[in-house]
């Protein structure tokens, strides 16, 4: 089966290319290898990087624009992007280029170790998923595995220490709450083995269990415009509960394969 994506579709991950890519990368792994073609997937990995390419010419080698910004997140910037393109079957320049690009974003942290929302932003506020350190710990998890690389690993481990100083968030979800943040901590638990990354996870995950539900109906918390959604509701923080009976087996939804 043919699929034809529309000309001007942005590459994000939430709603352009790199999300379809994750999909088709989700459909081989559990259906089969060929479900969706590698040929196909192939071209829109060329066009990913083509577009990176050509808005990363200077100081970063990939770059890319949504909505007028050029985003750094999971959900709609360089992290999710990177995050993807690391399971498709890239040429030699074109793995390159993705470490660059991360070597590129770890440089450009604030201070704090946490991450800009998008270039230039001066605003150490956010410690999202979808925003911030976590989606970018996560991304970097991910290629301190893939590319065996400790420095990828370093960052990620400095990235978890801002999101066990800061993330403790006024929301459930997993993309803008406790719950995403949890993850990050079990992705680096699964990666090293270590227990204090599971007993932050789990600490996280604690919290949620005994005061969440409270502090929404006190107004203390944000239950999200969603409240049932499993990216901004609750839905995600039982995600994450069934994700903690067995720590080793879990992976942050649609995100991680």
């Amino acid at each position: 089966m043919q699929i034809e994506l529309p000309k001007d579709l942005p590459n994000e991950l939430l709603y352009g290319r790199a999300g379809f890519l994750w999909a088709c990368s989700f459909l081989n792994k559990n259906i089969g290898r060929e479900t969706i073609s590698l040929t196909q997937i192939r071209a829109v990995v060329a066009e990913v990087i083509k577009s990176g390419r050509k808005m990363g010419k200077g100081r970063c080698p990939l770059m890319y624009e949504w909505h007028g910004k050029r985003y750094w997140g999971a959900a709609h910037g360089l992290a999710g992007i990177m995050h993807v393109l690391m399971d498709m079957e890239l040429k030699a320049d074109e793995v390159e280029d993705v470490k660059a690009t991360l070597h590129y974003i770890i440089r450009n942290r604030f201070p704090s170790g946490n991450y800009p929302s998008s270039e230039g932003s001066e605003s150490d506020r956010l410690v999202h998923w979808c925003h911030g350190a976590p989606g970018v710990a996560l991304t970097l998890t991910k290629a301190a595995k893939v590319f065996s690389n400790d420095e990828y690993l370093q960052a990620a481990v400095e990235a978890a220490e801002v999101i066990w100083n800061r993330g403790l968030l006024k929301r459930v979800g997993i993309c803008h709450g406790v719950s995403g943040n949890s993850y990050v901590f079990l992705s680096l638990y699964r990666l090293t083995g270590k227990v204090g990354y599971l007993y932050k996870a789990k600490a996280f995950a604690c919290f949620l269990h005994a005061r969440a539900q409270a502090l929404i109906s006190e107004g203390v918390m944000h239950g999200g415009d969603r409240p049932y959604s499993l990216f901004e509701g609750i839905g995600g923080m039982a995600y994450l509960f069934f994700d903690m009976i067995d720590p080793m087996e879990t992976r942050f939804p649609a995100y991680e394969l």
